[in-house]
């Protein structure tokens, strides 16, 4: 097997694993799980960098002010999109946060059209349109629209988009990423030992330690997928992709028994048809002779 594979495939798996790590930690707000990934992870990526000795980069974001801008902007869509899901995971809306990365790579084609000038085909155009029709149905059927997942979508896609036109490798990127949210992490958990709801003071050892395994849980993935991305084929890592809302919606549904009830099931197929639309043009159009890859 191509490693590339590998490591995509691992990263989307642990991905799509997340509840039931998630779900470990429910008695504890969303935020203050949120800023112990924050920490933790920058502990992580810092033990990591010295290991590897890579400093080079800090000359370059020293020089170039406007490096630190977009990374600073692509750390805080990043806490946005990791609060959500934290969120959502313990709030019972695990089957709401797998459809969030089921529209998250069409999210991605629209951006690129829309900001980056790349040019749709007409069956792109359709998929992304049938797509559409799935996520306002399921708001019809509802009641209302499916904000956490279309914020999912959005943050994520948004954040791929920024690393995309960033200058900084993975593991660059992400240390400086965590190294602009380190300082409002420590000063939120501070605020609550001072009110004296810190969960991470008031837990015991073994739950000390499952605050801590935040740090590797976000960012072994996050290197895994970059390590992937590398490797194969971007039309690949766009398939493998489904791997991680697949096995969120089967722990939504079969461990944390949420409705999927026919209204949102048909809302479900809509975008599955659409991302299946997207995928089959572009595999024919792949095979057709004389025509280059997408």
């Amino acid at each position: 097997m191509n490693p590339g594979i590998a490591y995509a495939l691992g990263a989307y798996i642990v991905w799509g694993m997340f509840p039931l790590y998630f779900r470990l930690l429910e008695s504890v707000p969303a935020p203050q799980i949120l800023a112990h990934r924050m920490v933790w992870s920058a502990l992580l990526v810092l033990l990591i960098l010295l290991a590897l000795r890579r400093w080079s980069w800090v000359r370059q974001v020293y020089r170039q002010p406007a490096v630190l801008g977009r990374f600073t902007a692509s750390a805080l869509v990043l806490a946005c999109n990791w609060l959500t899901y934290i969120w959502s995971v313990n709030n019972g809306h695990v089957v709401e946060a797998s459809l969030g990365y089921y529209i998250n790579p069409l999210m991605n084609v629209a951006l690129g059209t829309v900001l980056l000038h790349e040019r749709m085909r007409p069956l792109q155009w359709a998929a992304v349109a049938v797509a559409a029709v799935g996520v306002l149905w399921m708001a019809f059927g509802v009641g209302h629209m499916p904000w956490l997942a279309l914020i999912l979508a959005v943050s994520f896609s948004s954040y791929s988009l920024l690393r995309k036109i960033a200058p900084l490798g993975s593991l660059e990127g992400l240390a400086l990423e965590t190294a602009v949210l380190l300082p409002l992490a420590l000063l939120y958990l501070g605020w609550t030992s001072l009110q004296g709801s810190n969960a991470f003071s008031l837990g015991d050892l073994d739950f000390k330690l499952l605050l801590m395994a935040s740090g590797p849980v976000t960012a072994i993935p996050l290197l895994m997928f970059a390590a992937g991305a590398r490797r194969i084929p971007f039309s690949l890592l766009g398939i493998l992709q489904y791997t991680t809302p697949t096995l969120l919606l089967v722990l939504g549904v079969t461990v944390y028994h949420e409705a999927f009830g026919p209204s949102k099931a048909l809302g479900f197929g809509l975008v599955w048809a659409g991302i299946a639309l997207y995928i089959a043009e572009s595999m024919l159009r792949r095979r057709r002779p004389g025509q280059a890859p997408a």
